[in-house]
């Protein structure tokens, strides 16, 4: 019979719908533990130039976290966030997009902006906050951001990215544009109204919008059992109507062949995809984290050892013949070279004038805001020997 909210059929058998299925939706994987493709599995191939870049990207951003963490660790930033354990997720969902995709992170997707191209040198000069620093030295470390990547500049409150990316689909849509918005978020910003609001917003539009989630179990302290009764992430896509999968997220092959036919479908049936990918965040949440305090020192070490995505991907590379240790001692040493030169550069960089900190909001500053200026000079001028030598006034 035909209501108002839809066509349904009538039964004279009251029944209530379980909240959860007796057996959990499979996570769609290519590799096992060990790196070793499994039998009769349905993958995307890779040539060996793109294996390569794959992991050659994925031991740079493992490498650029050792080094950054230990630089605030040093004082020589003031707030670092890694992605170690999930570094699979990062390069591997980023090789399968195309340049023209938007990206809307949330903020453990530096790994992205790095495989688009962003430098060593960007993101030194963001972290140090300097004049080359896009943001103009007016963000916290790590929200990076770049119009020429289409990698929306992150900013910190959860999940508010994801709504907007299904603004920034439907407005591809409607330009019938080969490409679709991607966004990302954790397990902890599941529990926000936002992830909710934008998937039923993308549902009813019709966005070609993908919603990649890593569930690596813990929202900052909180364990996943303290954020839901559901069968994870995936099941909410149902709930909404939108196709969803879930993957292994260690395995670099299965997030990338999850990726890909996602973004194909998204843009081909004008419709959003949930992805929820497994993993396990091996770092603190943020350098103002200890995950030691919830979390059981061995049960990290297993998952930084045992089951590290990048040497996974690094078997399977080398399996291939693709790979040497002659060609890893060689790209660590660069890469480290690299980065190490990277920051002091951008330490040794002037900070932004300080007319930037009143800049690009008005068209014409307000009153009150030019008053909030002058009074800020005036300040300085009785305190010159307490402000910051390379900040130009």
């Amino acid at each position: 019979m035909d209501f108002p909210g839809g066509k349904v059929r009538f039964t004279s058998e009251m029944e209530f719908i379980s909240g959860n299925s007796e057996t959990r939706v499979p996570c769609f994987r290519v590799l096992d533990q060990y790196g070793r493709l499994l039998n009769n599995v349905d993958f995307e191939q890779v040539s060996e130039e793109a294996a390569v870049k794959i992991y050659a990207n994925m031991v740079t951003l493992q490498m650029m976290d050792v080094i950054l963490y230990e630089a605030q660790r040093q004082g020589r930033i003031s707030f670092y966030l890694t992605s170690m354990g999930e570094e699979a997720i990062n390069i591997a969902s980023a090789a399968a997009l195309s340049d023209d995709d938007v990206v809307l992170p949330q903020y453990r997707e530096h790994g992205v902006l790095l495989w688009r191209g962003f430098t060593m040198q960007e993101f030194a000069n963001q972290l140090m906050g300097n004049r080359f620093d896009y943001g103009k030295g007016r963000q916290m470390p790590i929200h990076y951001g770049s119009n020429k990547h289409n990698y929306v500049t992150i900013s910190s409150p959860i999940a508010t990215q994801l709504p907007q990316a299904v603004g920034i689909a439907y407005s591809l849509k409607m330009d019938k544009k080969n490409a679709c918005a991607v966004t990302y978020i954790g397990d902890g910003g599941t529990s926000e109204g936002d992830f909710h609001a934008g998937l039923n917003f993308a549902a009813v539009t019709e966005s070609p919008v993908l919603f990649i989630c890593r569930n690596n179990g813990w929202a900052i302290s909180t364990h996943i059992s303290e954020q839901f009764r559901s069968d994870g992430v995936v099941v909410k896509g149902r709930a909404y109507g939108i196709p969803s999968i879930r993957v292994d997220g260690n395995d670099a092959l299965a997030v990338y062949t999850a990726v890909k036919r996602a973004r194909e479908i998204a843009i081909e049936k004008h419709t959003p995809i949930l992805i929820e990918a497994m993993t396990y965040r091996v770092g603190h949440h943020s350098t103002s984290d200890d995950s030691t305090k919830y979390r059981p020192i061995n049960e990290i070490e297993y998952w930084k050892t045992a089951r590290n995505p990048v040497s996974k991907f690094r078997n399977w590379v080398e399996s291939n013949g693709w790979w040497s240790d002659e060609a890893e001692a060689e790209l660590r040493t660069r890469v480290r070279k690299q980065l190490l030169q990277a920051i002091q550069n951008a330490e040794k960089t002037e900070k932004p004038p300080l007319r930037e900190l009143f800049a690009d909001v008005y068209d014409v500053p307000p009153a009150n805001l030019q008053d909030q200026e002058a009074e800020l000079r005036e300040a300085i001028k009785r305190h010159l020997e307490d402000y910051p030598s390379d900040v130009p006034v």
